[in-house]
Parts: structure tokens; C-alpha cells; sequence
């Protein structure tokens, strides 16, 4: 069987013509098949009579006519996302070859499963609220998150006394969107909520969130099994982006995702994400769980889940802390999710942050804490409440929205020299500052961490330091380093955007760099610089070895695995096919 893989693998690379580094240093628009992502052409090509449901992007002046089509084959529209000029229905698989024949239709997608992005827990220390604002280092600062808006786009809050002052308004788009009271019967997302923005209240205030003042916005999407679609998520987003001003919403936290089938240029998801940045919004995004193959758990490449592929979304892996708040015994976890980005290569994730066995509060009527006695941790003496202990990129996202919430008030309450208030951030610049003041870590290259662990402490103080009443902004003079336990750590100094890693910058550099590099008029994937900063890590060099596009070979050291080959009949989760064609060898190097 490996001699057959190992065949198969040399056949793909010797079938494929091999570009110069010259040749990589061009851009490349993305390879797909005619108009359908890679699960409808799959699809396609078993040509079932079963029926599919899709998102349907089309011009603005065909919507109505290809809408008409749909609803005389019997199809009528599920649904509009005008933010993405897309429209929803269930159509015949034998339909697609009609829908890509239609000039008014410009891409179709799988209404694809979403689920939360948690794992099992393993065998490692816990970490508590309390240790995990240590290990941030956000204990030394006074903000809160006080004034900022995080709307939590997942399975729902329970209004529980730690969330209930921080609760805003709460819509269920698993029931159309309906403003109702606060509930979540999975409880993943009260996990999530707690985080980022738990008071404290039921435990003495010691199990506090990273902004325990933020404002919290429930957007449910996913049911009591932490399941959704797609087009649900859509809706949650479409709404927060339209009623950012009068809901307040300044952060969205995605702590779900699915496989990724097509380029982010059309990818649904990574549309609405990226309409919701331009917006004006944060929008922090788990990386995924993908990163080792869960048969031999050996580490691999290329799991990350849209929509963390979006460009301008901050896109956050997990880390283990090793129980420790010194950053020397940290380490990316073997499930977190490792860049590049399936069609487009894009270096992902952004940076990683702690999401190992973090307990923090649930719901005692969801089904996570129901169905799964082994993750329940006690109560501290004294206090109130149920508690759970859970992993994921789905927590390090968490703990990184509560982050970007104590940057903005930063932003938001420094003071220039002079007296005047700070220029608003926005979101390009937000994420420009924690990868600029991420911590490296020892044993990962780019594709693992991105720029390195998140550092609230370094955030908040380039934050502060930033002058920003000339056109150009510079910051006030500031030490790139800060203390973790009895360790001094070194900021990253290092931007990465797309396939561009910008490195070694000084802070008024970057920060004024990242105006240009975070811009809106990017049109990522098509113009961002290819060639000789392209750098990712110490032993991972894109050259001459590396087909970018449909048919990808990782080179002759990320083959996975030793008896799974990536294709048509494999699965991811319980009923989503992954890729076409990449080969899980036993070469691999994390």
C-alpha cells in the first residue's frame, strides 16, 4: 500500500511541470473548474439524482432572472445575501451543468456543513481563566474590553450571572434569524463567550474572561449538536455588517468553520468576512483542527478551514501552554491547524494563542456538558456554576477576540501628547499590531504560528505608543519585548500578508507599512509581491519544488502519514469530502 502511494505521489509529480522560482514569483489566479467549487464538482461527476443545497453568486442585473429559473424547475430561492450578491436553494445535482452554462451565474457552492472548531481535551494541565490571563499577559493591565462590542457567531450564550451583565442582544438564525432570549443548548458557544468577557461573578472573580466588561452579542447559528450550514453563518454575518452601528459590534468571533473548495475569491464565506472588515469590523477566525492526521498523529500541512482563509480575517491557531505561564515550554498544538491555504497559498494562521484544555464556564443544559461527564471541572471552593475543559483553535480564537477588545479600548481611551485622542483603528491595523508583537516560539515555522503566540501585554503597549496625528503615524519610543513568568520574551517585529512576509520592521515602520499592507484596495491573491521575502520559517522555502493551484505537491518533505491518501472517499468530520489530491506520506516535519 505505501509503495502504491509512494507510486502515486512520484506519477502527480512527474505528470506536473515543475515551475522556476522565476515562474513562482508571477501571481497566479486560482485553477477551478468552470464555475462549481471542488465538492459540487464531485458532485457533478457521481451525477446522483439527489439534491444539493448551494449558494448561488450571480451578477447584479441576472439575480432575478437565474432566481426565476430555479423557481420554475421547482427550486425556489432559500435565501439572499446581498452582501455577497448570492442567493440560496436546493437544486437537482443534474442542475449544475445548467447553472454553469448561465453567464449571469458566477460561482456556486456548496451550502456546506459548518461545525465548532473544539477537539477532545488530552492529558495536560488545565488551564483556568485566571492562569490564562497570566499566560497573555493581560494581568497588568487595568482595561476591560469596557465599550466594546463582540458579537460571538456560534451556538448561542446561556444567560448565565458570569455573562449576564455583559449580555446584549441575541438573535437565533437557526430559526430565521428571530430576536429571542439568550439560550445555547450545545454550550460551545458559552465557552467561548466566558473567554473572552466572563465577570467572574459565580467564582469570587478569580475565573475572569480576558475583557470582562466587554459587550456580548449573541449571533446563534449552530444547533444543540454544534452543527450549522453555511448559509445560516452567511445570514449572521450579513446582519452583523448591516447593523455593526446600531448593535454596536466591533469584533466577531468565528469559532467554526469547513473544509476549504475553492479560492477565496469566491468562497462564500470568506466574501461575507471580508465585506464585514471593510466594514469597519474585527473578525477573528480559529484556524482549525485539521493539523495532525488523526490516524497516525503525525503533523501535516494545508488544514486550514475557511473562513480562515479570508485575508483581512485574523486567523488564530492553538497553542499549548505546557500549564506554565514561561513561553519557552509553549508549543503549537498537533491538531492546531498549519497554513498554507488550499488554492490560494496564503500563510496562515496569523498567529496562535493558548487553546489547550482552557476551562472556563458552560451551560449545564447543553449537550457538550450533558453528554461529556470527563470534560465537567468542579467549581472552586465556595463558588457557582459548571465549568468545562475544552481545546480547540475554537478557544485560542476566543482568547484572541477578548485581546483585540482590550486593544480597541486602549485605542480608544489613549491620549496623543498633546491632549488629543488617539485616530481610530482599524482592522488591518489591529491586526497588524498583535502579529508585530507576537512571541515566536522555538520549534514552529510560519505555516504553525504565523508571527508567534499573542501578546496582550505587547499589544496594548504599541497601541499606547502609537502617534497617529500626522497623516504618517510613528510611535513613541517603546521596548519590543515583554515578561512572561520568569521569562523575557522577544516580539516578533514581523508582518505577514497573503504570501508576503515583511520581517525585522521597526515599530513606526510597521504600523505605518501596515496602512499600505492591510489596505482595502489589496486585491488579495492577484497583485501581493511573490519572491525572495517569501520565507516560511527555517526549512520551509516555496521554490522549485511546490506546484501552487489544484494539483498541489507539498515537495519531497510534507507527504502525511503512511495509508491515507486525501481524496474523493475520504472524509473530514462525518460526511464532508476534502481535496482531490494530496498524499499523506511519513516525511514530515513539524
Amino acid at each position: 500500500m505505501r509503495l502504491a502511494l509512494l507510486a502515486r505521489a512520484l506519477a502527480v509529480v512527474m505528470a506536473t511541470l515543475l515551475p522556476s522560482a522565476a515562474a513562482l514569483a508571477e501571481p497566479r489566479a486560482p485553477q477551478t473548474e468552470g464555475k462549481l467549487d471542488k465538492a459540487l464538482q464531485a458532485a457533478l461527476r457521481r451525477a446522483g439524482g439527489d439534491q444539493v443545497p448551494v449558494i448561488i453568486q450571480t451578477t447584479d442585473a441576472g439575480r432575478r432572472a437565474v432566481a426565476g429559473t430555479l423557481a420554475a424547475k421547482g427550486h425556489p430561492i432559500s435565501g439572499e445575501f446581498r452582501n455577497i450578491g448570492a442567493i440560496g436553494a436546493a437544486v437537482d445535482v443534474a442542475d449544475l451543468a445548467a447553472l454553469v452554462a448561465d453567464p449571469a451565474v458566477t460561482a456556486v457552492s456548496l451550502d456546506a456543513p459548518i461545525a465548532a472548531h473544539a477537539t477532545l481535551p488530552g492529558p495536560d494541565s488545565l488551564v483556568t481563566l485566571d492562569a490564562l490571563r497570566n499566560d497573555i499577559g493581560s494581568r497588568v493591565s487595568t482595561l476591560t474590553g469596557r465599550g466594546v462590542g463582540v458579537a460571538v457567531i456560534d451556538s448561542g450564550i446561556a444567560n448565565i450571572p458570569d455573562v449576564h451583565d455583559q449580555m446584549g442582544p441575541f438573535y437565533d438564525f437557526t430559526n430565521g434569524g428571530k430576536a429571542t432570549a439568550a439560550f445555547d443548548d450545545c454550550g460551545h458557544g458559552t465557552h467561548i463567550a466566558a473567554t473572552i468577557g466572563s465577570s467572574g461573578k459565580q467564582n469570587g472573580y478569580l475565573y475572569q474572561g480576558i475583557a470582562p466588561k466587554v459587550r456580548l452579542i449573541g449571533l446563534k447559528v449552530l444547533d444543540k449538536k454544534c452543527a450549522g450550514t453555511t448559509s445560516g453563518v452567511l445570514n449572521a454575518l450579513a446582519f452583523a455588517t448591516a447593523n455593526k452601528a446600531a448593535l454596536g459590534i466591533d469584533v466577531i468571533n468565528l469559532s467554526l468553520g469547513h473544509p476549504i473548495y475553492e479560492s477565496a475569491a469566491t468562497d462564500p464565506l470568506v466574501r461575507a468576512v471580508e465585506a464585514a472588515v471593510r466594514a469597519g469590523i474585527v473578525v477573528v477566525v480559529s484556524a482549525g483542527n485539521n493539523g495532525s492526521n488523526p490516524t497516525t498523529g503525525l503533523v501535516g500541512y494545508g488544514g486550514i478551514t475557511s473562513p480562515g482563509n479570508a485575508p483581512s480575517a485574523i486567523t488564530v491557531g492553538a497553542v499549548n501552554t505546557s500549564g506554565t505561564w514561561n513561553r519557552s515550554d509553549d508549543f503549537v498544538a498537533a491538531y492546531s491547524s498549519r497554513g498554507p491555504s488550499w488554492f490560494d497559498g496564503y500563510a496562515k494562521p496569523d498567529l496562535v494563542a493558548p487553546g489547550h484544555r482552557i476551562v472556563a464556564d458552560t451551560t449545564g443544559s447543553g449537550v457538550l456538558y450533558k453528554d461529556h461527564s470527563t470534560w465537567r471541572v468542579a467549581a472552586p471552593a465556595g463558588a457557582s456554576g459548571q465549568y468545562m475543559r475544552l481545546s480547540g483553535s475554537s478557544m485560542s480564537a476566543a482568547v484572541a477576540s477578548g485581546i483585540v477588545a482590550l486593544v480597541l479600548e486602549a485605542n480608544r481611551t489613549a491620549l496623543q501628547a498633546d491632549g488629543t485622542a488617539m485616530a481610530s483603528l482599524n482592522p488591518y491595523v489591529v491586526k497588524a499590531i498583535l502579529q508585530y508583537t507576537a512571541t515566536p516560539l522555538a520549534g514552529a515555522d510560519a505555516l504553525a504560528q504565523g508571527t508567534g503566540e499573542i501578546n496582550a501585554d505587547g499589544a496594548i503597549a504599541l497601541t499606547r505608543a502609537i502617534d497617529t496625528r500626522a497623516s504618517t503615524w510613528t510611535t513613541y519610543p517603546l521596548v519590543t519585548t515583554s515578561t512572561f513568568g520568569s521569562e523575557v520574551d522577544a516580539w516578533s517585529n514581523t508582518l505577514i500578508a497573503g504570501a508576503t512576509k515583511l520581517a525585522s520592521l521597526a515599530p513606526g515602520v510597521a504600523l505605518n507599512g501596515a496602512n499600505v499592507l492591510w489596505s482595502e484596495n489589496i486585491v488579495w491573491g492577484e497583485n501581493i509581491l511573490w519572491g525572495d521575502n517569501i520565507l516560511w520559517g527555517d526549512n520551509i522555502l516555496w521554490g522549485d519544488n511546490v506546484v501552487w493551484g489544484e494539483n498541489i505537491v507539498w515537495g519531497e518533505n510534507i507527504l502525511w502519514g503512511e495509508n491515507i491518501v486525501w481524496g474523493e472517499n475520504v472524509v473530514w468530520g462525518e460526511n464532508v469530502v476534502y481535496g482531490d489530491n494530496v498524499v499523506w506520506g511519513e516525511s514530515v516535519d513539524d
